[in-house]
């Protein structure tokens, strides 16, 4: 998958698909509950709920420590370089580059997951050197099912991911989309 662990930059935009993919500011902090705190977004994720502007806080500053360490990158989801309307992650784990994503209930139906997911791929190919990303997600999340196939992932034959999280069982498939 990827043999890299080197850190990421500290600072980084990505542009592509229509979008900017740009770092987390203190002067997004006010505009994170609101994406953030809904209850599917607490159902899917591993984001905390209630989400307020302590989670807000929490989550930049977290942010900002996985990416010294070199292990996790969590960027803004935009069109234009301003407000945030989701957020998309790229971690290093075990199972190779992971990609994550969330986007604000207001924001839905645009496209902004797959092609936010389709510009960290890239990243992850070109400046990362990575051979394949993946994608964790239940089965029964239709809107990240349609995510994977929309962008090409494949689900791999592997055993599911199981686990419990805020009191519920999950078991997560895993897609995979191979460099270009």
């Amino acid at each position: 998958m990827s043999s890299t662990t080197s850190s990421f930059p500290e600072r980084i935009e990505l542009t592509g698909k229509g979008l900017v993919l740009r770092d987390w500011t203190e002067a997004d902090l006010e505009a994170m509950p609101e994406l953030f705190d809904h209850p599917d977004i607490a159902y899917w994720t591993p984001i905390v709920s209630p989400f307020d502007e302590a989670a807000a806080r929490a989550r930049l500053d977290r942010d900002r420590r996985l990416r010294a360490e070199g292990t996790t990158l969590l960027l803004a989801i935009t069109v234009d370089g301003g407000a945030p309307l989701g957020e998309v992650m790229l971690r290093r784990a075990p199972e190779g580059m992971e990609i994550g994503y969330a986007v604000g209930p207001a924001h839905r139906g645009q496209g902004l997951a797959a092609r936010a997911v389709q510009v960290m791929a890239a990243y992850a190919f070109e400046e990362l050197g990575a051979e394949q990303v993946i994608l964790e997600l239940e089965s029964e999340n239709a809107a990240s099912v349609a995510v994977a196939t929309k962008t090409g992932f494949r689900l791999l034959d592997v055993p599911l991911i199981t686990g419990e999280e805020k009191g519920r069982p999950y078991a997560l498939q895993t897609w995979a989309l191979d460099r270009p």
